[in-house]
């Protein structure tokens, strides 16, 4: 019984002791167990010697010596890994709060770059709109252009136009003329009236553009080739046409241009189609592109500011005559004031002439003595006087000076 109850104490102990402290709930569950399995051997040895049951008791003791170690021993290693728990916790905290505000911060800056980033974007969306807008319209305006030029009178007007507006901006109102007629009855694209009473330059603005546009449709090099004839021929063919037309002695310039409103075209003639420049030289007929007529309208410009500026010679010549007579009435009129400056220099000399002798005569007087009566005989100077006062007699000598 003694035993029983002593066990049941040590039961009661170590119920006590988990309640106050979770932690040592293993070592507590194995003593449990080894107090389960003491109890079963108690029960079975209740039959054996006194003996056994002291050395069990001593077991005992000793078993609960080895369990109050133990419970120190995890009571410090609990107090250990609570500190540890708690400094891990800290730092836990302390990293995830970096992390969180890094991570914020990161946040943060991504949207920032990325609403900058979506901003350009756009940006650069409204640049690409406004440039395909652009293409588009472009786009239509070259499908109008290719309108123009597949229609054979639509196109002779667009090179009529463009030769126009060249010759209009550049040339006076009355200097040129356009669809005149010619004595032959024919009638030019355009006339240019030289200066000087010279006869007029006939231009042509009927370029054959259809056969160059079968060389650029042209699909193998055969056809190519025949296309490159057919345009050599209706080239001369146009050629001889202008000289037949509108070269008329007497009443046009030997001379007369073959307008191209295209400068790839007139760069293209010269390079493969040498013979066809060749020929339109042999017959006075000048190949011009828009940069050459602006040039040579450019040239037309100084001739008739030189005619014009001949015919208003008379003029400028009796305008020049009378500057001179206006230079020469006013060098008269500055002699005569140069003389009357010059006399009223003479005046101003004399009158500082004056003024230095009243000056002199002034420091004269300021320097005069006066003396006693008694010491002062009467003056026999013819030019002295004298004047008498109440204290002394005041002698003035006054001598003139020029």
């Amino acid at each position: 019984m003694d035993f029983q109850s002593s066990l049941h104490h040590v039961v009661i102990r170590a119920s006590e002791t988990v309640s106050r402290n979770p932690a040592l709930a293993l070592a507590s569950l194995g003593f449990l167990v080894l107090v389960a399995l003491t109890i079963g051997l108690a029960r079975r040895s209740n039959r054996r010697d006194a003996e056994a049951a002291s050395s069990a008791q001593i077991q005992l003791g000793e078993l609960l010596k080895a369990q109050t170690e133990l419970q120190g021993r995890v009571a410090a290693m609990a107090e250990v890994f609570g500190a540890r728990q708690a400094e891990t916790n800290q730092a836990i905290n302390q990293r995830l709060d970096g992390l969180t505000q890094r991570l914020g911060q990161s946040i943060s800056e991504q949207t920032r770059a990325t609403h900058d980033n979506l901003r350009k974007l756009q940006e650069r969306l409204a640049v690409i709109d406004s440039a395909q807008t652009n293409i588009q319209s472009l786009a239509k305006d070259v499908v109008g252009l290719q309108a123009i030029l597949s229609n054979k009178q639509t196109r002779g007007a667009f090179g009529q136009a463009r030769m126009e507006t060249i010759v209009a901006d550049g040339l006076p109102q009355g200097a040129y003329g356009f669809q005149q007629q010619l004595s032959t009855g024919v009638r030019p694209d355009c006339t240019i009236r030289m200066p000087n009473g010279q006869p007029p330059l006939v231009i042509d603005a009927k370029f054959p553009l259809e056969a160059w546009n079968a060389i650029a449709a042209a699909g193998s090099p055969e056809a190519a080739k025949a296309a490159a004839t057919q345009f050599r021929r209706d080239m001369e063919v146009h050629i001889r046409d202008i000289a037949e037309k509108y070269l008329i002695a007497g009443e046009t310039q030997d001379t007369a241009f073959l307008f191209v409103p295209s400068e790839s075209i007139f760069a293209a003639i010269h390079e493969s189609f040498e013979m066809v420049v060749q020929r339109a030289h042999r017959a006075r007929i000048v190949i011009v592109s828009p940069s050459l007529l602006l040039l040579s309208i450019q040239v037309l410009q100084a001739l008739f500011r030189d005619q014009r500026m001949r015919e208003q010679a008379h003029v400028i010549q009796a305008e020049v005559v009378r500057l001179m007579d206006d230079l020469t009435r006013l060098d008269d009129r500055v002699r005569k004031l140069h003389g009357h400056f010059t006399a009223a220099q003479k005046d101003v000399d004399q009158i500082l002439t004056s003024t230095e002798k009243l000056a002199r005569r002034g420091s004269r007087i300021g320097e005069m003595e006066f003396e006693q009566p008694a010491a002062a005989p009467p003056s026999s100077e013819p030019g002295g006087r004298s004047v008498e006062s109440r204290t002394g007699q005041l002698k003035l000598r006054v001598v003139d000076e020029d």
